[in-house]
């Protein structure tokens, strides 16, 4: 895909409802503090590795404004009585030629439905489209939902464990 900002995809959930996996658009912002203000504080606890309570300006605008070169991001959206509904979001940046950090998050009502391995099989399609050979994730330890997340998205992943969080790198090669 030549415009990345215009990436969207359907996937099909686990209980059978339909999920559109798309670029992050700057119109967003209110849908994207919504879904932060349905996650709850252990999720971005595991998120930002530290008590989230809200953000400032600066911070939305930096999550908002993405180049879809050196920093990509998607949102997964559902059908939250009859209106889409931010529900899950994922990003990457990237740290160094060839490979970039990535994170996600998914609202807690939401979780458990394959929505966090949804959005990494798309980023990872994203990655390799634009020539990246690695992707990085920092993952507190106590988070296991996510390194499964990793650990089952069928790449070849080394993990190095420190003091509170995993070290995981994925290969796209």
């Amino acid at each position: 895909m030549d415009d990345l900002s215009q990436f969207s995809a359907v996937e099909v959930l686990r209980d059978g409802g339909t999920l559109e996996i798309r670029a992050l658009r700057p119109d967003d912002r209110e849908g994207l503090l919504a879904a932060v203000g349905q996650t709850s504080a252990l999720s971005l606890y595991r998120r930002f590795f530290g008590a989230k309570s809200h953000f400032t300006d600066t911070e939305v605008a930096y999550f908002l404004n993405v180049d879809f070169t050196n920093h990509v991001a998607l949102v997964a959206t559902a059908n939250d009585n009859g209106e889409r509904v931010i529900v899950g979001g994922a990003r990457y940046v990237v740290t160094r030629p060839g490979q970039a950090e990535v994170a996600i998050t998914v609202v807690d009502e939401y979780q458990g439905q394959g929505i966090g391995a949804a959005l990494v099989r798309h980023l990872i399609g994203i990655a390799r489209t634009s020539g990246l050979a690695e992707l990085t994730a920092e993952i507190l330890r106590d988070n296991a939902p996510m390194l499964k997340v990793f650990e089952r998205c069928g790449l070849p992943l080394s993990k190095r464990v420190e003091a509170e969080a995993v070290h995981v790198l994925l290969q796209l090669g």
